[in-house]
């Protein structure tokens, strides 16, 4: 065979690997918490953007939600306000707010939304308040048993699905900020790996997908698992060996796996095409949290 005829080959043994998952999946729906240098890099934009439009061409039902904190404590710089945090949560007063409304409800969706229409998607874009789509309350912490006053960082109360429903039955891909309110009309800025468990319980998801800029989860050792149960996972945070920001993801995972979503995934966004590594391979490129 010539070298042509054998890299066709290879690319149609890829197809027939991917086509059972396509089988599977066709009509599931996946939520895919979009951030890390994915969000950053102009190849890996693209790339994300082309496997978002892929998976909903061949059926799969794909809910974007993004972060955007580089984006906003460089904006808060730039006007002269210097980012706080505590517990790992930004302090949010409300000129800060409004920096967070600004950002991730208008130019971080925006350029999302743009990036893959571009692609030949229909994506639209949302925050927590369209649609009533997500309620929330003020999150209270506490330090050293005295409570902590942390502005309006919120926690969720409820998700309205109707909204996504309609969207998705006209074949649009939801793009939602995770910016929520309250019933004094209050915004609060949430955790995007929240928002994304959340919204993957509440519409019934197959998967939750969360992108960063890690291979995953490594153990100890620092080799990489590909596959961690809820029990291991808790044991692995006890031990310290997940740590830092990896905490709240596995968390975000272990919400959805309780609340019936199917499988969860931390994978690696700085790998072009990571989503269709991970789902339509057998050996995948990150860590799946299973029950």
């Amino acid at each position: 065979m010539t070298e042509i005829e054998l890299e066709l080959l290879e690319k149609a043994k890829i197809l027939v690997e991917a086509l059972p998952y396509i089988r599977k999946f066709y009509g599931k729906t996946f939520v895919i918490k979009y951030g890390g240098a994915a969000q950053k890099e102009i190849q890996l934009k693209n790339s994300f953007a082309q496997d978002i439009v892929l998976l909903n061409f061949i059926g799969i039902r794909t809910i974007v939600v993004h972060g955007g904190g580089p984006k906003i404590t460089e904006l808060m710089k730039r006007l002269g306000k210097e980012p706080s945090f505590v517990h790992g949560h930004r302090v949010t007063d409300r000129e800060t707010m409004e920096i967070v409304e600004m950002v991730l409800g208008g130019v971080i969706n925006k350029e999302i939304v743009q990036l893959i229409n571009s692609h030949g998607g229909k994506a639209i874009g949302l925050t927590g308040k369209d649609g009533n789509l997500i309620k929330a309350k003020k999150k209270h912490i506490k330090i050293n048993e005295e409570e902590t006053d942390i502005g309006f960082v919120g926690e969720i109360e409820d998700i309205a699905t109707e909204i996504l429903e309609n969207l998705q039955r006209d074949s649009f891909i939801p793009v939602i900020a995770p910016i929520g309110f309250d019933k004094q009309g209050n915004s609060y800025n949430i955790n995007a790996d929240t928002v994304a468990s959340s919204i993957a319980v509440a519409m019934g998801a197959e998967k939750l997908i969360l992108l960063t800029d890690v291979k995953g989860i490594a153990d100890e050792k620092g080799n990489h698992i590909p596959t961690l149960k809820i029990d291991e996972s808790l044991k692995l945070i006890e031990e310290k060996v997940i740590s830092g920001g990896m905490i709240p993801k596995v968390y975000a995972c272990l919400n959805a796996l309780t609340g019936g979503v199917k499988k969860t995934h931390i994978i690696d966004g700085r790998i072009p095409h990571s989503l269709l590594l991970e789902i339509f391979t057998k050996k995948g490129i990150g860590t799946e949290i299973i029950l």
